[in-house]
């Protein structure tokens, strides 16, 4: 997710090849922004989303490289 927090423990070169390699492993090849997680936050504590229980729900862009193939 953009923000300045990560950042500040890297320098400007660390940090821009940390977000080229997650734009680049990241199906939407952007990276999240807070809203993101915050239209997520407000679907689920309105009542469109009475239904919903026991759910983990990934906003994470469709991020590519935690996940394993077998061949």
């Amino acid at each position: 997710i953009k923000t300045d927090m990560p950042q500040s423990n890297s320098s400007p070169e660390a940090w821009e090849q940390r977000v080229q390699s997650n734009i680049e492993t990241t199906m939407l090849q952007r990276l999240g922004l807070p809203e993101d997680i915050a239209y997520v936050a407000v679907f689920l504590a309105s009542d469109e989303s009475n239904y919903i229980t026991a759910q983990v729900i990934s906003v994470d862009g469709g991020r590519m490289n935690f996940m394993t193939h077998s061949l």
